[in-house]
């Protein structure tokens, strides 16, 4: 047997203050996509941006439904208009904003899996590492320097060839 180790590096900031200032744009504009937000069965509001590599911003916000799961996750969302809008262009980085008063975050809210599968996909599409920032309730975030360090055990279009 042989046992092996995975390490992330990130960054922690006490707020968007600290962020270089087009991280902190980014930021923002995911915070504004929030109140775009259908979320009544969960009361858990997220709104995602991203940018691309030729400086567009595309945002989205979670949608959710009555016949669970047809709902999206903001980050979904957000990937999925700018795939379809600028399909030759790489994503750079993805914020990611919450907002839930029924709920307590003490700190950053991670992307769920099948958005993290999402990212890495495109990130293997584009052969471009994606920045991904993530906002607290309280004011810290967290940034990764790209989305595969998320999910280090991944799975992408390689795994499908011969």
């Amino acid at each position: 047997m042989e046992q092996k180790e995975f390490s992330l590096q990130y960054n922690c900031y006490k707020d968007s203050s600290e962020m270089e200032s087009s991280d902190a744009e980014l930021l923002a504009k995911a915070r504004q996509a929030v109140k775009t937000s259908y979320s009544p069965y969960s009361n858990f509001a997220v709104g995602a941006a991203v940018k691309l590599s030729n400086g567009e911003i595309v945002t989205g916000s979670n949608q959710e439904n009555a016949a669970y799961p047809s709902g999206l996750c903001a980050e979904r969302v957000a990937m999925f208009a700018a795939a379809a809008k600028f399909p030759n262009e790489s994503m750079v980085s993805i914020a990611i904003a919450i907002e839930s008063p029924h709920h307590d975050t003490e700190g950053p809210i991670a992307p769920c899996g099948a958005c993290r599968q999402v990212m890495i996909e495109y990130e293997h599409l584009h052969h471009q590492h994606m920045n991904v920032i993530m906002d607290a309730e309280n004011g810290n975030v967290v940034k990764v320097n790209k989305a595969s360090d998320l999910l280090p055990f991944d799975f992408h279009a390689d795994h499908l060839k011969k």
